[in-house]
């Protein structure tokens, strides 16, 4: 296969841009499934199947149990892969189309069905769409921040671009995903021919960034440095019981991983609430656009010079500062009203706050498993990096279920082109307030974060 990855083998080595850039491509991809989940699926259900919000939330809720455990279970995989590609490259290769199949099946809820007929039909392809094939791709995926390099810049520069990416496709996404609708709806955004339409488009997107993700980057170590390109592992097999047990004694990697819940909770509480917030606090669905372009370009933005913080003062901080910027973005929303310009501005101020937090994430938990490495002698990537996804995905999954269930209780009619005011109050209180709360206590836990003091000596007392 074709490769624009760096040539050299070296895993302490800088990696070349072209193959940083490879890296992120391969969220671009997975990004633009996360982001319609995130964004439209509750919105598609409600108002596009008529499906009950409150049902709704309960078959994502249940479905969150499967979801968890499959992400371990992915996580083993990875531990025991042996491929030409290297341990996690290939799984995207693999999945890549079967999850642009599964997505396009999900949003094409056949509109004879009965009301139990559909929510079985949903329950299966929800899970057939994240808990294995998202999964089976965003496991690998995140694993490969720690296999391609032990250089700890790269490191956390690979964890940046994997958030620029994230955040570039969610722009797309923001402006692009409303207009196909139209388009493939002949005007309207409410029928499954629009959906439908879109969902084409997307597949297509996510297996071409699936495909030049892996023809741009490179495996280098097995876990402790050795080459895997050619499907070696001299790397002594650990028992999944055992990397478990090794993963609940490492401090930071709980830390990390209770953070990568309560910032994903955050994540979809504001994403799926955008589209309600916009269409019936605002007035106008078209008002989601400029308001979640604010905090995605602006998030967008400040990822390009979070390396440099970075470089000069450490993760820890730069994320820290990150949490802070979220808090007055989200606080600010909720205090502005309906705003317009002061939503916007505030949402820029999230987005800022985003990715100064984001695009330190990821490099901070394959430090994490690294600190793992050290203190227990075991090194456990596939299952390290498959807990923090599970706590992702929980966190994505239950945010959408606790959504559902607030609309409930509001009680949110999508029959109604104007909502009762507990509906509205509702949808205000996801999209501004339960942010704010899960921030605030993101913050605490990372007063409690001494790795980035703690690694050189470390390091040292290991070389």
């Amino acid at each position: 296969m074709f490769s624009f990855a760096s040539k050299h083998n070296d895993p302490k080595a800088n990696l070349a841009w072209s193959e940083r850039i490879g890296y992120g491509m391969g969220n671009y991809g997975l990004a633009w499934i996360n982001g319609v989940m995130s964004a439209f699926f509750m919105l598609y259900l409600t108002n596009v199947s008529f499906v009950d919000a409150v049902a709704a939330g309960n078959i994502v809720a249940i479905s969150k149990i499967f979801d968890g455990f499959s992400d371990l279970f992915m996580g083993r995989i990875v531990d025991r892969t042996k491929s030409r590609l290297g341990k996690a490259r290939v799984w995207l290769l693999r999945m890549c189309i079967p999850l642009a199949v599964a997505s396009f099946l999900l949003f094409f809820v056949p509109s004879s069905m009965t009301n139990m007929i559909k929510y079985i039909y949903i329950f299966i392809m929800y899970n057939l769409v994240n808990t294995v094939c998202y999964t089976a791709m965003y496991v690998p995926y995140t694993s490969m921040n720690y296999l391609m390099t032990q250089n700890d810049y790269d490191r956390g520069l690979l964890g940046n671009m994997n958030m620029i990416f994230q955040t570039l496709a969610n722009i797309t996404m923001n402006t692009f995903f409303l207009k196909w609708l139209m388009y493939f709806g002949d005007g309207e955004q409410f029928t499954q021919k629009a959906w439908s339409g879109a969902f084409i488009v997307v597949g297509i997107i996510v297996v071409a960034a699936s495909v030049l993700c892996v023809m741009g980057t490179k495996e280098r170590t097995g876990g402790a440095g050795e080459n895997v390109q050619a499907g070696e592992n001299r790397e002594q097999e650990v028992p999944a019981m055992t990397a478990v047990k090794s993963l609940f004694k490492n401090k930071y990697w709980i830390m990390m991983v209770l953070c990568m819940f309560l910032i994903f909770f955050t994540i979809v509480m504001y994403s799926v609430a955008a589209a309600y917030y916009a269409q019936y606090v605002l007035g106008d669905l078209g008002y989601y656009t400029p308001i979640n372009n604010a905090l995605s370009i602006s998030q967008f933005a400040i990822m390009f010079l979070t390396p440099m913080f970075m470089k000069r003062f450490g993760k820890h901080v730069t994320y820290q500062v990150g949490l802070l910027g979220m808090l007055v973005g989200f606080a600010g929303t909720g205090l502005c009203g309906t705003n317009i310009p002061l939503l916007i501005l505030f949402n820029v101020i999230k987005g800022i706050g985003l990715g100064a937090a984001g695009g330190m994430a990821f490099g901070m938990v394959s430090d994490t498993i690294e600190y793992g490495k050290y203190k227990t002698g075991v090194v456990a990537v596939g299952m390290g990096n498959a807990g923090v996804s599970a706590a992702q995905k929980l966190g994505l999954g239950l945010g959408q279920a606790v959504m559902g269930w607030i609309l409930g209780a509001g009680g949110f009619d999508a029959a109604l082109e104007v909502q009762t005011a507990s509906a509205r109050t509702a949808i205000t209180f996801t999209y501004n307030w339960i942010p704010v709360i899960c921030v605030v206590l993101c913050s605490l836990i990372m007063l409690f974060y001494k790795l980035d003091k703690e690694m050189p000596s470390l390091r040292k007392a290991n070389s």
